[in-house]
């Protein structure tokens, strides 16, 4: 069951791939026209302008602008079939594992073996796999149902569908792996095929932008986490996880020295590691490439950056908590790390327009969420956030692409308004999301997100208070920012009347998917919250994931005024957005006029995007530039072939010209010559 899983996706990528080529070739037997969208929207159709309409076709009726790729229907139904298997074994899995206690390993086959170093393909499942796997299938297969109505016009399906279920494989190598070469396979498959996602649209620069930057940002990330594997092995001889937990305790109290000092070992292990984390999950420093790859379709947003890749980093840390519970000054970064994202991403949240950005940073601050309860070392709490904010999340985005779907391409929440009388069905479930978003009682964010600021508020961690108050600062910023969403797209008057008018619901593809969503928003939360954040957890969990002593007993004991002050902020959060946008709609303007410097360094995302352009890039392209002008164009290209070699040629082609292939000159030559000898005897040797 566990090999299905984890390969039927990767069986999926492949059949979509070999129908792709074979469309191409179909569709392109001579190979001289470039396949792609060109349209720079983001939106499943295949507009090269907006002279175009909701199908892909001209105003004069000549058509579709590109056919779509043949076999197109077939690869999307192959890709979801297999996807769709692959969820509902993972559900009767989770139930298994987590119920049964039936954990599993099995051994597929041998990697690596060079030395000290034995490297095996195989899938562990416990416990903290078990809830990936249903997140990460769960929500895969819905985004698959849900792209075959929102891309029905694009021409390249099959390479998208292709793309997706090759995403899905690596996360679930990710997420299956025994050992930390294995993870680190699955780490980078995600990063290839968020790339190739991320720019599915190369023919737009701005994707093709977005795609390099989230690729060289997660780079400086992954170099990190490599350090961080090569210090393991180094300490410990072994990259199997059993092996490492059992001889991790050994450990405390030895030093590395490294950068010309002694550190801590364990400190500097699980800080490299973490280096991985906040590149993939996005922290604060490393977190500039996710907004930006919201240029990839709506679909992608969902999977990628809401559900999946992001959470591997939060994944990471909870598999490898025996080591950070023996590092408590590298717990106390993580938490640091993550109180900081989530209050920094939730101020930028505040005054985005681009529908998927809000969101987009609303992920990022999550994420930060995340990362407290792990430095708090309440590990499954931290997983129990990452698995409720699976199914409200990927609903916000798969929800803002019915928005924009049913306002031909439209993202800017300005230009909306009043949609909620045009599609009902999608305000509906994107006002259940934002309601598990905030935090509403009863919603499955309630108990994740407020059991991750009790941890917080109850934890030993030097960090521990400043992470509560970011933390309960955040909630207030995104209830907000969350609720100025809802409002300014679904109610008041609509600022755009052509595409108002033409608004209509989605496709049945597009709202099925969202509507299992918002069931998971409500439901995924009370029914699981013994087995996470309750006296369930040591019988669930198991010894997948090590918690801090006592930290759930503790939680337990708070008092009253701590456990209800973010639904407070919640409260606080919606009052302030409605009395903004519903009832004085003019105070915000007001507001931004009055605080012209504090909007500009919101707008701007706190500057990050120009300071790294300045620190990091402008010098980067300036040594690039030297290299190319001076190094390689004026010494190697100068004395190479533009300097020796081309005088070298000069002469030769001079010389060749003596030989023109005429016997009368060669007579005259050879007459010279004779003149010349006998002048060179009569004078030079006469003279003697």
């Amino acid at each position: 069951m566990i090999q299905a899983i984890v390969f039927l996706p990767l069986i999926g990528a492949i059949l979509a791939g070999l129908i792709a080529l074979v469309g191409a070739h179909a569709r392109n037997p001579s190979g001289d026209t470039v396949e792609g969208h060109g349209d720079g929207h983001d939106h499943g159709h295949a507009h090269a302008s907006d002279a175009h309409d909701d199908h892909g076709h001209d105003d004069h009726g000549h058509g579709p602008v590109e056919p779509a790729a043949a076999g197109s229907r077939a690869a999307e139904l192959i890709t979801t079939g297999l996807l769709i298997v692959s969820a509902v074994l993972s559900w009767i899995n989770f139930v298994d594992v987590g119920f049964m206690h039936h954990d599993i390993r099995i051994a597929l086959l041998p990697w690596i073996n060079s030395g000290d170093l034995q490297v095996a393909w195989s899938l562990r499942v416990d416990t903290l796999t078990a809830v990936m796997l249903v997140v990460v299938t769960t929500v895969s297969s819905l985004v698959h149902f849900y792209s075959i109505g929102y891309m029905d016009e694009d021409p390249n399906r099959p390479r998208f569908f292709g793309y997706l279920s090759l995403f899905t494989f690596a996360m679930l190598m990710l997420v299956t792996s025994d050992n930390l070469v294995q993870l680190f396979f699955g780490w980078e498959g995600v990063g290839l095929a968020s790339y190739l996602l991320i720019g599915f649209w190369y023919q737009k620069p701005s994707a093709n932008a977005a795609a390099i930057k989230a690729f060289v940002v997660n780079r400086v990330g992954d170099f990190g986490f490599s350090l961080g594997i090569f210090a393991v092995f180094m300490l410990i001889g072994s990259t199997d996880f059993d092996t490492i937990f059992n001889a991790a305790p050994g450990l405390t109290g030895k030093t590395i020295h490294f950068l010309f000092w002694n550190v801590d070992a364990l400190t500097l292990t699980c800080l490299l590691l973490f280096m991985g984390a906040m590149g993939k999950s996005a922290q604060f420093l490393l977190h500039t490439w996710l907004p930006d790859a919201m240029e990839g379709p709506t679909p992608v947003s969902a999977l990628i950056h809401a559900a999946t890749m992001v959470t591997a980093g939060v994944f990471m840390v909870a598999r490898l908590s025996p080591l950070f519970e023996l590092a408590p000054n590298a717990q106390a970064f993580v938490m640091f790390i993550g109180a900081t994202t989530a209050f920094f991403a939730a101020t930028i949240g505040l005054v985005q327009n681009d529908i998927k950005r809000i969101v987009a940073y609303s992920t990022c601050s999550q994420l930060g969420y995340m990362f407290v309860a792990m430095g708090a070392g309440a590990y499954s709490v931290g997983m129990f956030h990452l698995f409720t904010h699976a199914f409200f999340k990927a609903l916000l985005f798969l929800g803002s692409g019915s928005v924009i779907y049913a306002m031909h391409h439209e993202q800017d929440i300005r230009n909306m308004g009043g949609l909620k009388d045009k599609i009902p069905y999608t305000y509906i479930v994107m006002v259940i999301g934002t309601l598990a978003l905030t935090g509403f009682p009863l919603t499955a964010g309630y108990f994740s997100k407020d059991a991750i600021i009790e941890s917080a508020f109850v934890s030993q961690n030097p960090f521990a208070f400043y992470g509560f108050l970011m933390t309960v600062i955040a909630a207030g910023l995104t209830s907000f920012y969350s609720w100025r969403l809802i409002f300014k797209t679904f109610h008041g008057e609509p600022h755009d009347r052509k595409h108002y008018e033409a608004a209509h619901e989605s496709p049945i593809w597009m709202l099925i998917p969202i509507g299992v969503l918002a069931a998971g928003s409500i439901l995924a939360g009370f029914p699981f919250k013994e087995l996470f954040a309750g006296h369930g957890i040591e019988e669930f969990f198991r010894g997948s994931v090590k918690m801090h002593p006592g930290i759930i007993e503790e939680m337990h004991h708070i008092p009253e005024w701590i456990g209800f002050m973010p639904t407070a902020m919640m409260i606080v959060g919606f009052v302030i957005a409605w009395l903004f946008y519903i009832r004085r709609p003019y105070l915000p303007v007001e507001l931004a006029r009055q605080h012209q410097m504090l909007y500009q360094f919101l707008l701007n995302k706190w500057y990050f995007d120009e300071l790294y352009d300045l620190i990091f890039v402008r010098p980067a392209k300036w040594i690039g530039r030297f290299l190319w002008k001076k190094g390689d164009g004026f010494v190697i290209d100068g004395f190479g072939p533009d300097g020796i070699s081309a005088r070298v040629l000069d002469v030769t082609r001079n010389v060749v010209k003596l030989q023109t292939g005429y016997l009368y000159h060669y007579a005259f030559a050879m007459l010279i010559g004779v003149a010349g000898l006998i002048t060179w005897f009569m004078f030079g040797v006469g003279a003697q």
